[in-house]
């Protein structure tokens, strides 16, 4: 079998020859690249002949696939699929295994994290402690006691609860379907305009799919509180992102933190919540940590060895 990984996913050239010998010594070719690059005509390249791929976030449209006439197995490094055409992988029968867990804590971490930030204004006041300015009459927000709406409690939700917790603060929840863990820790579920409405601070852990693409609307924004903010790390179009910088600037709501875009930044110069009021916006970072990193690259080598192990 020919497998090859068409970009560093965090590994060291070292650990790429750990796992090209590896792979040799059970008959396989195992090829890697150091580099990350989205073109598609150098993803066809690399990927042409291989049996097996493994890719983490980069677009794998049908344009890619289809000059993959051997491609059997996607070991994909990243939790969602949304990057991929899985129609078309579903149409010629390759198969498609996600990295889930993976990056749990990394993401629960951040999204409290852009909670806090938002709350005391750190980037900013960090901008204008670097030019010479002081507090002024700046009163920051504690996250203590604050009403917390966590839309989606599957394993990332759940770790986010769990930490708010721990903080202080009340949370309620909505998914599609109860979870007694959730339910043993004291969290009471309802519907989402209810969640909304009620919460000083919402934050999203949901997949992107038909059902959740701005499942965030306009008219859910607007039923937020003025002091609220919403907080995402799941994926962008799962909030009307216009909406959202529209809200943002009439002062409709407090703040935003924001880690998840319609594309994948860096992004152009006029993205409407790059001149928000109070948002602080990073580039896609929830997953990037060297421990989720560490854990990720087990995992989807783990998952070729497995695949490879099916079709001795």
């Amino acid at each position: 079998m020919r497998i090859v990984c068409v970009e560093p996913l965090g590994i060291s050239q070292e650990h790429f020859e750990e796992l090209k010998k590896e792979m040799a010594s059970k008959g396989h070719v195992f090829e890697y690249y150091m580099d990350r690059n989205e073109d598609t005509e150098i993803l066809a390249s690399r990927m042409g002949e291989a049996d097996i791929a493994v890719i983490s976030n980069i677009p794998l449209p049908a344009a890619v696939l289809s000059r993959c006439p051997s491609l059997q197995y996607l070991s994909v490094a990243f939790t969602g699929l949304d990057h991929i055409d899985m129609d078309f992988c579903r149409e010629h029968h390759i198969t498609v295994q996600n990295a889930a867990g993976y990056s749990t804590t990394a993401v629960s971490e951040l999204a409290v994290g852009l909670m806090l930030d938002v709350l005391r204004r750190i980037t900013s006041l960090d901008a204008a402690t670097r030019q010479g300015q002081g507090r002024g009459a700046f009163l920051g927000r504690e996250l203590r006691g604050k009403t917390v709406g966590v839309v989606g409690t599957g394993a990332i939700g759940t770790a986010t609860i769990r930490l708010l917790l721990a903080f202080g603060c009340k949370v309620i929840a909505y998914n599609r379907s109860r979870h007694a863990e959730v339910e043993k820790m004291g969290v009471e579920y309802t519907d989402l305009d209810s969640l909304m409405k009620q919460s000083d601070i919402v934050t999203l852990h949901v997949p992107l799919n038909a059902e959740t693409h701005h499942l965030i609307s306009r008219e859910r924004i607007a039923m937020m509180k003025p002091t609220a903010i919403l907080v995402n790390t799941a994926r962008g179009n799962v909030v009307d992102i216009p909406a959202l910088a529209e809200t943002l600037s009439n002062h409709c709501i407090a703040g935003a933190g924001i880690d998840v875009y319609e594309k994948e930044p860096p992004l152009p110069s006029g993205h409407p919540l790059l001149a928000a009021p109070n948002c602080v916006c990073v580039p896609h970072i929830g997953y990037a940590s060297r421990e989720a990193f560490d854990i990720r690259a087990d995992i989807v080598f783990d998952h070729v060895r497995q695949y490879l192990d099916t079709i001795r």
